[in-house]
């Protein structure tokens, strides 16, 4: 069976019919694939039975990831992002598959239950603006450097282009957190909002990041300088995201790269339970 056999069902759900088609339980949402196999993106039904195989997936990899690099009580530098979810024609609502594990409410207690909390408040991740709510993460990372356990992101890319973007920022988020006071650069209110309440004026610690900046060599090692109780780094590694791992390797020094679980927009593959092997 293949997704161009189920597509009728699939857009009859779209469509608002609500009786069980192909699925006991109720469609809550729609997933949007990334329309590489098609060109152009599938729908792809999402339910809170999907959900919970997500949130199995995620506590059965921790667990063997936690035997072998053990955290504890504290957060996760993640660079996350939600975009925004639209409406189907039956009033489904409809985002890329990680929109929704990251909008759904069990997501944030399972995060926390893994230890694995996000550092950044909820307005930054379902911020309006990519390069805005980048910024922000990697504010709340140094807001918190010393209880930041893994840096992590759904792909190796967005970490590498994380902490580029962080050589060409880092003296602005110094002036944030010397002076306590938000960029102009961050426009949204809700996001301004909820920065205000992390950012509190702190020279000490701004003279640190340039202490620990200034002192990298060709920023060889940035994160472990930045956030010195790192464990590891976390994100989908292999395939493409393979070509951002020697610049990955660079800014993580000895800290250990781990992949993440293997899956797709219509659910999941399978877990990393060898956190150890490398990760080519």
């Amino acid at each position: 069976v293949t997704h161009q056999d189920l597509d009728p069902y699939i857009q009859r759900i779209v469509d608002g019919a609500s009786s069980p088609i192909l699925t006991g339980k109720p469609i809550t949402t729609i997933s949007l694939s990334s329309g590489t196999t098609q060109g152009r993106p599938k729908f792809v039904p999402f339910n809170d039975e999907l959900m919970e195989t997500t949130l199995q997936i995620f506590r059965t990899s921790y667990a063997f990831r936690n035997r072998e690099f053990p955290v504890k009580n504290g957060k996760a530098l993640q660079f996350i992002y939600s975009s925004k979810q639209s409406r189907t024609k039956g009033g489904l609502f409809a985002g890329t598959a990680t929109t929704n594990v990251f909008r759904n409410s069990q997501f944030k207690k399972a995060m926390k239950a893994m230890q694995s909390q996000c550092c950044s408040p909820d307005e930054v991740i379902f911020g309006p603006d990519f390069r805005q709510s980048l910024y922000c993460h990697l504010l709340c990372g140094l807001i918190f450097r010393e209880e930041i356990q893994l840096v992590s992101s759904t792909f190796a890319h967005s970490i590498v282009h994380a902490f580029r973007t962080l050589e060409q920022v880092w003296e602005e988020l110094c002036v944030d957190i010397r002076e306590g006071i938000l960029t102009s650069r961050i426009t949204f209110p809700s996001v301004r909002s909820a920065m205000a309440k992390l950012l509190k004026p702190n020279p000490e610690l701004a003279d640190l990041i340039r202490r620990k900046i200034s002192g990298l060599s060709n920023w060889y090692g940035l994160i472990p300088e930045l956030f010195p109780n790192v464990k590891y780094i976390y994100g989908i590694m292999t395939g493409s995201m393979e070509h951002y791992l020697k610049k990955l390797r660079h800014y993580a020094g000895d800290v250990p790269l781990i992949s993440a679980d293997y899956g797709s927009s219509e659910g999941w593959i399978g877990a990393n339970i060898n956190p150890n092997v490398p990760t080519e």
